[in-house]
C-alpha cells in the first residue's frame, strides 16, 4: 500500500525507516520530511496542518495509510476531517480524534481525565487572568518547589519549576496576565511537586485493546547533569533499567488499563498512540501528562525495538482488532545522542555543513532538522541528528552512539556527554 507520514523531525525519519522496511509498503512518502526522509521516501512540500494539501496528496497518490507524527495536526483535528470526509474516510489514519487529542492539547483537560478515572497524580488547581488573586493563594499552601503549566502547548517549553514563592507569583503573572506563553498559557495549571524519577511508557491503543511499547527515558535539559534550558529532548534509552515488571505490573494495571478505558467509557474515538509521562515517586508511578503521538526523542529509541511489522500493527488499530496482533520486542537495549545547534533551545543559525555520515559503522543516523541546499547536507533546525544504537546494555549501546558521533561534525555541533548518567 502507499503510506503517507506527516511531520518533518526525527521521529518521523525514524517512522520512515520502519515502515520502508515492511513488505507491505508500496511507496512511502513524508510532508514535509527532511533531508534523512528524502533518502527513503518522496518528501512533500506540505504544511502539518494544511489539511486540504494533505487530502488532494492522498488523492493523486492513491494514499491508503497516513501516520501522523507531531501533535499540532491531532489536536487541530485531522483525524476528524479525514473521518467525516466520505473521500478519505476508508484511509486509515493513524492518531486519536479531536476529542482524544485534547488530553495533550490541554493539561487541564488530562487533569480532569485522570481524576476521573482515578489515575494516580499530583494535586493540581487551574487558574486564570480572573482568578490570579486565587492562584497566587493556592501557590501559598504547597511546599516549594512550584510548578506552573500553560495549559495549551506550548512546544515543550510551557512547564516551570520553581523553588521561590514570589518568584512563583511573578511567573503565574507573566503567564495567564501577560501571554508570556501566548494564547497557550490563559489558563495555567499549577501542581503539586512530586519528587522522583521520570519515565515514559509508550501504549499503541485502538480505543478499546492496547499494546504496551518499550519503556524509555530523555534527557530534556540543555547541559550536563540535568542543567539548563528545557529542551525538546537531548537523547534517549530504552528499556527504562529500573522498570522492573512490579513496576510495569502497576503501571499497567492503575494507569493503561483506567487511561484506555476512561476513552473507551467516554465514547472517544482513539485510533494511535497514548505516550505517558511518568514519575516514579519511591515504588509508586504518578502520571505526569499525556501526549498523544509518540516522543521525540524517545520514538528514536522505542521504534527500532520494535520487531513486529509497523504496517500490520497500524492496520490492525485502525480496524480496532490490535488484541488479534502480536508484538515482538528486541530484547536489546536502544540509545540515542541528540547533535544540536550551537545556541540552542536559544537563538542559533542554520545551513552549517554536515560531514562525516557516510563514516558511521553499526548506529543509525535520524535526521531531525536538516536539509539538502544545492546538493549539500546542511542543518534546518535546533535539533540536528539522533545517533541510535542497540547493543546488549545501555552502557555498550551508548559507547557505540558516542565512537560514531566522533566522525560527525558541523559547526558550533554541540551534544550532551551523560546521557544515562543518572541510571548507573
Amino acid at each position: 500500500m502507499n503510506i503517507l507520514i506527516i511531520g518533518s523531525g526525527g521521529r518521523e525519519h525514524t517512522f520512515a525507516y520502519k515502515i520502508a522496511q515492511s513488505e507491505r509498503c508500496d511507496k512511502l512518502f513524508v510532508a514535509p520530511g527532511n533531508a534523512g526522509t528524502a533518502a527513503i521516501a518522496t518528501n512533500l512540500p506540505l504544511s502539518v496542518t494544511d489539511f486540504e494539501g494533505i487530502k488532494e496528496c492522498v488523492l493523486q497518490n492513491n494514499i491508503e495509510m497516513v501516520v501522523v507524527g507531531p501533535e499540532d495536526p491531532l489536536v487541530h483535528g485531522i483525524a476528524n476531517y479525514f473521518s467525516e470526509d466520505k473521500d478519505l474516510k476508508n484511509v486509515m489514519l493513524i492518531g486519536p480524534s479531536k476529542r482524544g487529542a485534547l488530553l495533550e492539547g490541554s493539561k487541564e483537560r488530562a487533569k480532569e481525565f485522570m481524576m476521573q478515572h482515578n489515575i494516580p497524580t499530583a494535586a493540581y488547581a487551574s487558574f486564570t487572568k480572573e482568578s490570579l488573586a486565587a492562584g497566587k493563594q493556592f501557590l501559598e499552601t504547597l511546599q516549594p518547589p512550584y510548578v506552573l503549566k500553560a495549559d495549551g502547548l506550548a512546544a515543550g517549553k510551557g512547564v516551570l519549576i520553581l523553588k521561590n514563592l514570589e518568584e512563583a507569583k511573578r511567573e503565574l503573572e507573566n503567564m495567564v496576565a501577560h501571554s508570556k506563553f501566548g494564547e497557550a498559557s490563559t489558563t495555567v495549571v499549577i501542581e503539586e511537586f512530586l519528587d522522583g524519577i521520570e519515565l515514559s511508557v509508550f501504549v499503541l491503543t485502538d480505543g478499546k485493546n492496547y499494546k504496551i511499547l518499550p519503556t524509555a527515558k530523555d534527557y530534556k535539559r540543555i547541559g550536563e547533569g540535568d542543567t539548563g534550558l528545557n529542551t525538546g529532548g537531548m537523547g534517549a534509552i530504552s528499556p527504562v533499567p529500573f522498570a522492573d515488571t512490579v513496576l510495569m505490573k502497576k503501571i499497567e494495571e492503575r494507569i493503561v488499563k483506567p487511561s484506555v478505558n476512561g476513552l473507551q467509557k467516554e465514547n472517544i474515538d482513539y485510533k494511535g498512540f497514548l505516550f505517558i509521562g511518568l514519575i516514579k515517586v519511591g515504588d509508586e508511578p504518578y502520571v505526569i501528562e499525556y501526549n498523544v503521538r509518540m516522543g521525540d526523542p524517545e520514538t528514536e529509541v522505542v521504534l527500532p525495538r520494535i520487531k513486529s511489522d509497523l504496517v500490520t500493527l497500524f492496520e490492525a488499530t485502525f480496524q480496532q482488532r490490535l488484541d488479534e496482533v502480536d508484538l515482538e520486542i528486541d530484547a536489546r537495549a536502544a540509545t540515542t545522542v541528540m547533535l544540536v545547534s550551537g545556541g540552542y533551545p536559544e537563538a542559533y543559525e542554520k545551513g552549517k555543513e554536515i560531514k562525516g555520515i557516510s563514516e558511521i559503522r553499526d548506529s543509525i543516523v535520524f535526521h531531525a532538522g536538516t536539509t539538502l541546499k544545492e546538493g549539500v547536507l546542511v542543518t534546518h533546525g535546533g535539533r540536528v541528528l539522533a545517533v541510535t544504537s542497540l547493543d546488549a546494555d545501555y552502557k555498550l549501546a551508548l559507547k557505540k552512539s558516542y565512537l560514531n558521533i566522533a566522525k560527525l561534525s558541523f559547526d558550533r555541533m554541540y551534544y550532551r556527554t551523560d546521557i544515562g548518567f543518572d541510571l548507573a
